[in-house]
This record gives C-alpha cells, sequence and structure tokens, in this order.
C-alpha cells in the first residue's frame, strides 16, 4: 500500500506539471515536445510499475501436508505403472519364445515318430541330437519365462499397493487409473498363456503318440524275430 500512495503521489506530481508546461504561452515547439515526450515516458513507466505494486501476480503453492502426500502418492503410482508395463512387456515376450521353441519341438518329435523304424543307425542319432538341443532350448526359454513371471507378479503386487495408498491419501484419480493398467496388464499375460498351455498340451501328445508308436515297433520287431526262428528250435524236445 506504502508503494501505491507514493506511485498516486508522483503521477499526480507528473499530471500536475504537464497541465504547467500545456499552459505555457511560449511557443517554444521543440523544447515542448521534448518535455512532452519525457512526461509521456515517465507516466507510461510508473503506471507499469504502480500496477506490478498493486496486483499480486505470484499465486502461493499449498504446501500442507494433504497436498504433499497427494503428490507423492500420484508420482508412486506413476512410477509403479511403469514398472509394470515394463515386466508385462517382458512376459508376454517371453512366453511367446516358449511358446516358438516347443511348437518347434513338437515338429521335431512328430517327424522322429513318424519315422521310427524307418532311419538308418546314423539319421537316428542324428535326429536324437537335434531334439536333445531344441529341447535345452525349451528348457532356457522357460527359465526366462518363470523369472520374467516372479518380477511381473511383484509388478502387480506393488501396483496394488500404490493404488491403495492413492486411494487413502485422496489421489482417487490416480488409484483408478492403476486398477485399470492392473486389468489391462492381467487381460495380455493371460492371452499370452493361453498360447503357452496350447504349446504345452501339444508337446505332451507329441510325446504320448512317440511311445505309442515306439512301443508298436519293439511288438513289430519281436513279432519278426519269431518269425525268423526256424520251426526245428520251436519243438519240444
Amino acid at each position: 500500500m506504502a508503494a501505491l500512495r507514493k506511485g498516486a503521489a508522483y503521477l499526480s506530481f507528473l499530471r500536475s506539471s504537464s497541465r504547467i508546461l500545456f499552459s505555457s504561452r511560449k511557443p517554444v515547439v521543440h523544447k515542448l515536445g521534448k518535455w512532452t515526450n519525457i512526461l509521456y515516458t515517465g507516466i507510461a513507466s510508473l503506471t507499469v510499475g504502480a500496477g506490478l505494486c498493486a496486483v499480486p501476480f505470484t499465486q502461493v503453492e499449498d504446501l500442507s501436508h494433504d497436498s504433499l502426500i497427494r503428490r507423492a502418492a500420484s508420482l508412486v503410482t506413476g512410477s509403479s505403472s511403469t514398472f509394470l508395463s515394463q515386466t508385462t512387456l517382458a512376459l508376454i515376450d517371453a512366453i511367446t519364445d516358449y511358446s516358438k521353441a516347443v511348437h518347434t519341438l513338437v515338429a521335431l518329435q512328430k517327424r522322429y515318430a513318424a519315422s521310427i523304424g524307418k532311419l538308418t543307425p546314423a539319421e537316428e542319432d542324428s535326429i536324437w541330437q537335434v531334439i536333445i538341443g531344441q529341447r535345452a532350448q525349451v528348457n532356457d526359454k522357460l527359465d526366462e519365462y518363470k523369472r520374467f513371471e516372479s518380477s511381473w507378479v511383484s509388478a502387480v503386487k506393488l501396483c496394488e499397493t500404490a493404488a491403495e495408498a492413492a486411494y487413502t491419501s485422496g489421489a482417487e484419480q490416480a488409484s483408478i487409473t492403476v486398477h485399470t493398467n492392473i486389468q489391462v496388464a492381467q487381460f495380455q499375460v493371460e492371452e499370452a498363456r493361453k498360447l503357452s498351455q496350447d504349446a504345452d498340451k501339444k508337446l505332451a501328445e507329441t510325446k504320448v503318440m512317440e511311445i505309442e508308436r515306439m512301443a508298436q515297433h519293439a511288438v513289430s520287431l519281436e513279432s519278426n524275430d519269431e518269425e525268423d526262428v526256424p520251426d526245428a528250435y520251436l519243438r519240444e524236445d
């Protein structure tokens, strides 16, 4: 208020000076113009200065404990959602890679089962080497799948805790957003798990088929051996 009164006093003084200058009878045009420019410049500067002093443009932020807690809760929900997004993407990729590896193993075992009894020992050994290598790759992909799944489960729990904290602190919108992110992530992972479950089912079916073919082949070999035995060895003494 003191600055405003001082500015008003200066403005009143300048207005009085302008009236005195303009009421002068001497036709001093050049000097009058010079004084007029100085006067207008001073009035404009004073008006702006007085306005800045009179109107407070800076707003004081809400720094209460409740406000700070809500901001912190919003930051936690944002970071936990990022963690969930990254682990979900990694888990889906791991499930997809595991499913592809299993399907490759299924194709190899089907090929071997269909070729039982038709391969030379060298060919059979070569196929088994490929199958063993593919089984090792399936195990590696499964370990990676389980490792990312553990991280993903931790991310879901973290988001649930963050959502609860946000809700209790008054950041309802942040809590709703995290719950939505959890539901989307769970849906995506469940869809990816269907691929791995289908691959595991086909792998089990292929193993059963392989065992049956090997059993049939063993019976066939025994039958052939019995047919090759001379009748003299089959007669009782």
